[in-house]
Parts: structure tokens; C-alpha cells; sequence
């Protein structure tokens, strides 16, 4: 038996991709990724050779899949009418109002072509006729008989019977996955950013409470897919010794072009996932936290594609996967391509960026993250998006922006930034004696000063801040925080980040 491309989409969205440049089909579910060629026999099981029974075809300009690994892979159903020859297909957990003729109607039951009387007659339903049902309209149910046959019956002429559930696909027979094993622990992680050398951890001193390090160590070089590691092992090592998992992250460089590219093909996205599982196998990560910024709004499918590819192979080899986004906005670029509803369906973990609400180059001066903004973020993605509080991540700034308002001359004032640790504001306030104040809507202390003809305004990340956006991770149940980056904390930062998130409530 074969169905129509169109029709396996329809039902199973995002678990099934046809790719034209290829003439190749992919099917992807939690666990399994099926890769063949339309008219080939040879197939690929999760990177391993696999025979089909039947090809796909290509008939009448309609490409048509074999029924079995459909069936396999989601846990199709098809009932085939032997008179009629209409196959109806049956989705798991697919929930079917049956009803039926009354055994009492003294008429036989007319289904119609459409939902009204001036429709054609499709067939008599004498009484006792069983039928399922799949919606209704204007007084009239959308019906299907035993035979197949699919029209429209009036309301008064059925009976409600019982709800038949179409059972769920099949179990695999392996464990499922558990992305985080640490019963009672949020996540604690904290992004290391590496740029030329890696930083000798033994050095960095006590991150008391972290408990996953992501290290910025791989990033898009092509488009063709190749990578480039600035992994060290003996940063690993470190690590593992002292119990902290290790999620190595995978970044796209920001490069939309070159991302467009890569994400296009089948084969180029293979090439970054068999990529980025060696490297995991060689210097041992727990994880993969993909980084995919500044990418064309026309490449989300293609995104969400390469996470449906990655994530069962990742899973083989017990390797959580996670990926950063933006908080919700209209920018093309940094948000819109971010189709976080479909990416929280692969992902063990999502990252909400819950920062740079105003961002460097931004032409007003304020809070890099107020409380009320990045409260609004988490319940976008929450309620709009539906993305599960357990896989949500809230990603913390432990830097600040020191803005400089200047005269330009023209009546205005010309607005620049300059990015700052938290040591470095704690000097510049203790060596110019400044007092910050508590600014209500953001639950930041901020200080301004002159200098020159210009004012100098800071809203300064500290303790209290940091712990403000601890609660509020706490207060949506949230998996856990990631801290952005260790590069820009103060020592006594750890301590409160730990207290504070992983103290109950």
C-alpha cells in the first residue's frame, strides 16, 4: 500500500520532509530518522544502512510513500474496504466520535455531498448503519460509513455512541531518554565564552552550585556543513572531575547566508550532526546547546528540520539537546525564524536570551533586562507558544551597559554604550562614590554621574538583581537558569544563584 506525500504531511506535519533537490524523503519521530530516495530500495535508520520493502514513487507528478515504515515510524492505521477499495487512515491517539442510525428510523438516513438537503445523495443509510464522525456543521455531522463512503447527515437522523481511541503508536523497546537525572536539582548553567584560548578552569575559582558548563566551542565555518572546534579536553576532564556536565555549544557564527546554505540539504545538515557527535565523543560532553542567531526568517523549517535530524541521534549516544532563543519580536532576523512551539517538540531543553532588551547599538539608554520585561518573555513562550515550563530555561545577563548620553548638537543627544562586569561597575561606583538608587519597574539598583557634558547612566546587575531573576524561574517552575556568561560575575554571584534557585519553594 502506498498513501500520497500530501496526505502523510497533512497528518504527520513536521515528521515528514520531502526535499527536491535530493528526490528524498525523510521521516522523523522522537527516536528514529529514515532517510530514502524516491524509486530506491536503500535506505538509511538513524545513520545505518536499512532496506524498504517497497519504494517510493512518483506517479502522475505525485510522489506516493510505502505504508510500512509509516506505520512504523508513527503508527499508522489503514482500513481498506474490499468493495470499494477506500482506504481510510487512522492516526494514534486520534479520538473518533462513532454514532449510528437508529434501529428504530422507520426511513432509511440520507448521506449528502454537502452539509444541507440541496446537496446530492450519496448513498441510503438504512437503520442500524454504523458511522464514524469528524465534525459538523449547521446541524449536520461530517459522517463516514463502514464502506468508506464520506459525506454529510443531518444531526436528528444519528445517535451518539461511545469514543473510539485510536491506540498510541508502538512503544520503543529501549528506555526513553532522560535529559536530566538530577532528581530534585534545577538546571544551573553557566555559558563559558571562548573566543582564542580556552580559560584554565582550576584558575577561574569556586562556581559553587553550577552544574552544567557550556563552553562556546563550535561554530559553522560553510555551507556545506563543516565545523570548527576550539575544544580542549583537558577542559572536560576538569570539569567532570568536580561533577559539572559539559554541553558544548554550537553556534551558526550569526551568518545568515552561510546558515541559509547549510540548513538547506539534507546532506549538509547530516554533515553538522555526524560532526557534532564525534566531537562529543571525543571530549566527552553531556550535551549539545545549539546557538542559532541571526538567520533568515525563509530557513524555520529548515531550523526545526535540523533539530528533528540531530536530537534521535543525540539521544543515542545519551547526549541532552538544547537550543537559545530570542525572547518573542518582530525582528526577521533575530526572532521571527524561531518557531519555538515546533523546536520544544525535539528539544530536551530551550534557553530563553532574556536579555538585551536594550542592546548595544540601541539609541535609548536602559535596563539591559527589567523584571517586568523579561517576567512578559517567559509568559509569551509559555502561554503563546506552549513550550512545557519543564524543557524552559531563563537565560540571565551577568553584564550590564554603561550608556553615555552626549549633546549632538542639533537640540538631541546621541546615545552609546559600553559593556561592563560586575567588578568593573562595583570599582567605577566605589571610585567615583556614587549612591545607586532602587529603580521600581525594573527591581535594579541604577546611578548616574556627569562627566564632561556627558551623563553616564548604569543599570547595575548585582545580588539583589540576580536573585530577583532566580525567583522569577522559580515562580513559573522553570527547568533551571543559564547565566550569560562567567566571564562577567563577581565571586559572590555563585552562592546566590545557588541559594536562590535551588532552595524550595
Amino acid at each position: 500500500m502506498q498513501i500520497p506525500l500530501s496526505v502523510g504531511q497533512k497528518l504527520m506535519s513536521d515528521g515528514i520532509r520531502y526535499e527536491e533537490s535530493s528526490d528524498s524523503v525523510t521521516l522523523t519521530n522522537q527516536t528514529r530518522v529514515l532517510h530514502f530516495k524516491i524509486g530506491e530500495l536503500d535506505a538509511t535508520m538513524n545513520r545505518k544502512p536499512f532496506t524498504l520493502h517497497f519504494a517510493a514513487q512518483r506517479k502522475d507528478g505525485e510522489v506516493y510513500l510505502p505504508f510500512a515504515p509509516l506505520k512504523e515510524l508513527f503508527g499508522f492505521q489503514a482500513e481498506t474496504d474490499a468493495k470499494t477499495g477506500i482506504v481510510t487512515l487512522l492516526v494514534p491517539n486520534q479520538a473518533i466520535q462513532r454514532a449510528k442510525i437508529p434501529n428504530t428510523s422507520k426511513n432509511s438516513a440520507k448521506l449528502r455531498d454537502g452539509p444541507d438537503k440541496s446537496h446530492p445523495i450519496v448513498d441510503d443509510l438504512q437503520p442500524g448503519t454504523a458511522l464514524r464522525l469528524w465534525g459538523e456543521s449547521n446541524g449536520w455531522y461530517r459522517a463516514q460509513t463502514a464502506s468508506g463512503e464520506v459525506g454529510y447527515v443531518a444531526k436528528k437522523d444519528a445517535v451518539l455512541l461511545t469514543i473510539e481511541n485510536i491506540p498510541s503508536a508502538a512503544t520503543e523497546t529501549s528506555k526513553p531518554f532522560v535529559a536530566w537525572k538530577a532528581v530534585g536539582k534545577r538546571i544551573n548553567l553557566t555559558w563559558e565564552a571562548v573566543y582564542d584560548v580556552n580559560p584554565n578552569p582550576a584558575k577561574i575559582g569556586e562556581l559553587t552550585g553550577i552544574n552544567v558548563v557550556s563552553p562556546t566551542w563550535f561554530e559553522l565555518t560553510d555551507g556545506i556543513g563543516n565545523i570548527r572546534s576550539k575544544a580542549d579536553a583537558s577542559y572536560s576532564e576538569w570539569y567532570h572531575s568536580k561533577g559539572v556536565q559539559v554541553w558544548g555549544l554550537f553556534s551558526n557564527g550569526f551568518e545568515p547566508e552561510r546558515t541559509h546554505q547549510a540548513l538547506a540539504f539534507y546532506e549538509s545538515r547530516q554533515t553538522m550532526i555526524r560532526q557534532m557527535l564525534a566531537y562529543a565523543n571525543a571530549f566527552h560532553l553531556q550535551g549539545i546547546n545549539l546557538d542559532f542567531e541571526n538567520v533568515k526568517t525563509e530557513d524555520k523549517d529548515e531550523l526545526v528540520q535540523l533539530v528533528r535530524e540531530l536530537t534521535p541521534l543525540a539521544h543515542e549516544q545519551n547526549l541532552v539537546v538544547s537550543i537559545d532563543v530570542t525572547p518573542k519580536s518582530n525582528s526577521e532576523l533575530w526572532s521571527v525564524f524561531l518557531d519555538r512551539a515546533r523546536l520544544a517538540q525535539s528539544v530536551d531543553f530551550m534557553m530563553l536570551m532574556a536579555y538585551d532588551e536594550h542592546w548595544a547599538a540601541s539609541q535609548v539608554a536602559g535596563s539591559v533586562a527589567s523584571m517586568s520585561w523579561v517576567e512578559d518573555c517567559i509568559r509569551r513562550v509559555l502561554e503563546e507558544d506552549g513550550v512545557p515550563a519543564r524543557k524552559l530555561i531563563l537565560g540571565v545577563p551577568l553584564y550590564t551597559r554603561m550608556w553615555t548620553e552626549k549633546p549632538d548638537g542639533k537640540g538631541g543627544v546621541k546615545v552609546t554604550s559600553k559593556t561592563m562586569s560586575m567588578d568593573a561597575v562595583n570599582k567605577l561606583i566605589a571610585a567615583k562614590k556614587l549612591i545607586p538608587a532602587l529603580v521600581d519597574d525594573s527591581s535594579q539598583r541604577y546611578v548616574e554621574f556627569q562627566d564632561g557634558n556627558t551623563t553616564q547612566k548604569i543599570w547595575i546587575e548585582d545580588a539583589a538583581s540576580i536573585e530577583a531573576r532566580m525567583q522569577l524561574a522559580k515562580k513559573y517552575d522553570l527547568a533551571g537558569a543559564a547565566t550569560w556568561s562567567r566571564f562577567f560575575a563577581s565571586p559572590d554571584i555563585w552562592g546566590v544563584v545557588d541559594r536562590a534557585l535551588q532552595s524550595r519553594p
